[in-house]
């Protein structure tokens, strides 16, 4: 195995009693009693600037009013696989709707600098096999993932059918019709028999509940609405020479703020860095795709790679199965397999597993802790930015520029965990510690409502069902489905993310397997001429009671981590979890979806015709 670390610390240099004791004491500091509530959406300005597209001019058009089969409400990678698997179904009747001026979802809003996918493109990027594609380098860059996306849309028939600029205010059940209206800002009454909930994970943006933000003179953004007019550079080049004069802080230290904090570095005149909690940070192996090698795939060669990424991120390699990612999503799993090849492959059951992978767990932390001494020359600093938790607990990052910025005599790291984040902002800049700090820019890194409710993900006031029932109401205990895609009281709509049943480390992946099952039962409706598919209660029913009855138990792991948005900043009740552990695997679940599409019966929903209910 190349890729393994030399440098990773003996268990028996390690007193993991301690450092449990220190991560729960990490984790301690930054609790705070109103959890997610801390984060607040866009208001007033700031409400104008998420709702304005920096990027791509706002074309005129009329309002619509018109009937088609499917209406998919997002543009990003879960919008169009929804569109791809719907196509293979021989549906095409269909519209994308996004509030973006474009294809790529989370790839089009996002055009910091730096903005790089931050795990192996090859796996991410869906359907390289079925569009020919091959990503350029191992981490993509941001635009090169949209021009794939836009890709995509082209090659699916997606693209002329696209509604952008459009905001959906209300979805509405219509039984007379059999079919539901899909209202918009733009007024468009859109009718549609089957609706797929396809935004995405990272779609709406959050703000810290800082005091006095508003407040404060000078300019401020959140990433994902980058303003290059005001810095300078661009997507593709982000040279940021208009800040040669301007002092910057930017709030939050996740995945962005890791890819965007060298280029502020370098081009600020000043850099304030506000952190939190500091992230799990390896070097990042970024080489150019080797044409050889890409000549060489077979295939299958994709799904083979993503299986393996999947073992590798969040189960464990089979006896003498290579690492392909070789990156630091695959670490843990990587050293365990070595450890258990010198042993002989002894048969573990399932405890013992875990219990020798969470000490490789602590070993490869205190090695990421190591690396931050290895880098960064002041001690104060380095003490600061060293991730104190379990791996998992916030999403592992790589970048080999991140650290050295922090040698630099125009970057400063400001630790806001006494204050549980930034004390509040001024007219001039922030307070931290009780010192005022002046600014011209302050810069939000503070990710999206990734596991917050359901209303704030989605931002639609109204999402109403059969007898005017709202989806909120209906999950307002976290979600019941029928196999994660479908619930019933809501004829005809479904949903993509991580909602309920098995995850693969692979978001797309994941995306990828919900669009072709829900694309399989509107394909189904239709062929049968039906004009209305419902998930019936029993089956809703019976599949909740079967994830249940399969749930891995995370809560002590997810407890003891620090706030983020895995554990929605420390939530105990976490009805929107992302990664539920199904206790079968991702494979059974995948293999049980394919036996039920199979099955002639389709138990747990209904075809209803005007004649007749089946």
């Amino acid at each position: 195995m190349t890729c393994l670390k030399t440098d990773v610390p003996a268990p028996e240099e390690l007193d993991i009693p301690a450092l449990k004791a220190k991560y729960l004491a990490e984790r301690d500091k930054r609790l705070r009693r109103e959890g997610g509530e801390q984060y607040v959406r866009p208001t007033g300005d700031f409400s104008d600037n998420y709702a304005h597209d920096p990027f791509t001019p706002v074309a005129a058009r009329d309002a619509l009013v018109e009937e088609i089969d499917v209406a998919i409400l997002g543009a990003g990678f879960s919008g169009i696989l929804a569109g791809y698997h719907l196509r293979e179904q021989g549906v095409t009747d269909v519209r994308n709707i996004d509030h973006a001026g474009g294809f790529g979802g989370v790839w089009y809003w996002n055009r910091y600098p730096g903005v790089q996918c931050d795990n192996d493109a090859y796996c991410y990027l869906p359907l390289l096999e079925q569009t020919g594609f091959m990503p350029s380098k191992k981490f993509s860059d941001g635009w090169e993932i949209q021009a794939y996306c836009q890709k995509m849309a082209e090659d699916f028939g997606l693209a002329d059918k696209a509604l952008f600029h459009t905001l959906v205010e209300s979805i509405t059940w219509d039984e007379g019709i059999k079919r539901w209206h899909v209202k918009t800002n733009r007024g468009d009454d859109i009718r549609a028999r089957f609706v797929v909930m396809a935004g995405g994970v990272m779609n709406m943006p959050k703000l810290p509940g800082i005091p006095g933000i508003h407040d404060f003179k000078g300019k401020m953004f959140h990433t994902s609405r980058w303003e290059h007019d005001y810095t300078g550079g661009s997507w593709t080049d982000p040279v940021l020479d208009k800040l040669k004069d301007k002092r910057v802080a930017i709030v939050g230290t996740g995945a962005t703020s890791v890819q965007a904090v060298p280029f502020l570095g370098k081009y600020a005149k000043q850099l304030y860095v506000l952190q939190r909690t500091p992230s799990n940070i390896d070097e990042r192996p970024n080489p150019p795709t080797d044409p050889d090698w890409a000549a060489s795939l077979q295939p299958g060669w994709q799904q083979e790679r993503m299986a393996n990424f999947h073992r590798g991120a969040q189960q464990f390699f089979l006896p003498g199965e290579p690492d392909l990612i070789c990156d630091i999503w695959t670490e843990i799993s990587r050293n365990l397999n070595l450890e258990l090849e010198a042993d002989g492959f002894p048969q573990l059951g399932i405890e013992e597993l875990m219990a020798r992978r969470e000490v490789v767990d602590f070993q490869v932390m205190e090695r990421l802790r190591r690396r931050v001494d290895s880098i960064v020359e002041d001690k104060r600093t380095a003490e600061i930015l060293k991730p104190w938790f379990r791996f998992m607990c916030k999403r592992p990052l790589s970048n080999n520029d991140y650290y050295p910025t922090f040698n630099q005599p125009n970057v400063k790291v400001i630790d806001v965990s006494p204050t549980q984040g930034v004390e509040r902002m001024t007219e001039k800049g922030f307070i931290a510690d009780g010192v005022e700090y002046e600014v011209d820019l302050m810069i939000f890194a503070s990710g999206f409502e990734v596991t917050s409710d359901l209303k704030r993900r989605w931002g639609i006031d109204t999402v109403e069902g059969e007898n005017g029932l709202s989806i909120y109401a209906h999950w307002a205990n976290g979600p019941s489905t029928l196999h994660g895609v479908t619930t019933d009281q809501f004829p005809g709509m479904f949903y993509m993310g991580y909602i309920q049943g098995a995850t693969n480390s692979s978001t797309t992946e994941q995306f990828s397997r919900q669009a072709e099952h829900l694309a399989f039962m509107i394909g189904e409706t239709l062929r049968r001429g039906a004009d209305k598919f419902s998930a019936t209660r029993e089956g809703v029913e019976a599949y909740v009671r079967h994830c249940r009855e399969n749930e891995v138990d995370m809560s002590e792991f997810q407890q003891g981590c620090t706030p983020s948005y895995f554990n929605n900043e420390g939530d105990k009740e976490l009805k929107w979890a992302l990664f539920k552990g199904y206790l079968p695997g991702w494979d059974a679940w995948r293999d049980m979806l394919a036996d039920w599409r199979r099955s002639p019966e389709l138990p747990g929903v209904a075809f209803e015709t005007r004649e007749t209910v089946s």
